[in-house]
């Protein structure tokens, strides 16, 4: 049962830890586009600022799909493509926006594209043309497709402590199961395998799985002198020396009445055997 339940826990808090991760990489659809309008007007802002333009507006960001934003212009303008890639990489990291997206500018007559980059998380795998090329005068929109929508878990201190929190608990629970299994093995090896049984002589006990199942003292002392000398036969003076005559108490048929309680509370095992040898002694049998 208490297997169960570590593992239940185990499973439990592997789950959270999953789902403090997605809540990670996600964020709630009005949350982020209220971030992109902000962030695209700011991008804007700066590519009129870097054609000397002080007075035209940037017009109210519209999202024609869930990952897909437009920002458009008063009048019709002139820039350099390059001015642009810089004005959203700055724009889009302060807000926390995802890496992966898709720029292109849009002629507004005819909807042909003038000029698109395409960045990703890997620098590597980016797609940016050569700069240098000024973009003639005209009306232009801009569109931005997010590739994934997925944010900076540092920039959301809430969900990053979650996240900490979460992952100090998992450790607090591998160290415990760990040291709680050490123990568990530690106290098994203070005991004596028998058969299907362990024996603990210390603590008169004999345990078989889950089950524990008490000794008298007297039964633990045979069953030790038995556990010595395996499979071979101790004869009956042997034993009532040891465990009786060498305590100053002299016993008739004591002994054979704790071997028939030792035969009992080992029946559970078929490889086990204590047999009687006449005229002899006994031999535990271990097959």
């Amino acid at each position: 049962m208490r297997q169960n339940n570590s593992r239940h826990l185990f499973i439990l808090i592997f789950c959270l830890i999953l789902f403090a991760g997605s809540c990670t990489t996600e964020t709630p659809t009005n949350e982020f586009s209220e971030r992109v309008k902000v962030a695209l007007r700011a991008v804007g802002n700066d590519v009129l600022l870097s054609q000397n333009d002080t007075v035209s507006l940037v017009l109210p960001v519209l999202q024609l799909e869930s990952n897909v934003f437009e920002l458009s212009f008063e009048k019709p303008l002139a820039f350099d493509p390059g001015n642009l890639n810089a004005a959203v990489a700055n724009s889009f990291s302060k807000a926390s926006l995802p890496k992966d997206y898709r720029v292109a500018v849009l002629n507004c007559t005819d909807g042909e594209v003038a000029y698109s980059f395409e960045m990703r998380s890997t620098i590597e795998n980016s797609l940016v043309p050569c700069g240098g090329r000024l973009l003639p005068e005209g009306c232009y929109t801009i569109e931005v497709t997010f590739t994934s929508q997925q944010v900076d878990a540092s920039k959301n201190p809430v969900i990053f402590y979650i996240l900490v929190f979460l992952v100090i608990v998992f450790l607090a629970f591998v160290f415990y199961s760990r040291f709680h299994a050490f123990r568990q093995d530690d106290s098994t090896h203070n005991g004596t395998l028998l058969g299907s049984f362990t024996f603990f002589p210390e603590q008169n006990k004999l345990v078989k799985e889950a089950e524990e199942i008490s000794l008298s003292r007297k039964e633990c002392e045979l069953l030790a002198l038995f556990i010595a000398k395996p499979n071979e036969v101790i004869k009956r003076e042997e034993l009532t020396k040891k465990v009786w005559e060498d305590n100053g108490v002299i016993v008739g048929r004591s002994l054979d009445t704790y071997i028939s309680k030792l035969r009992k509370k080992l029946q559970d095992d078929p490889s086990i055997k204590l047999t009687n040898v006449h005229g002899v002694g006994y031999k535990l049998e271990l097959t």
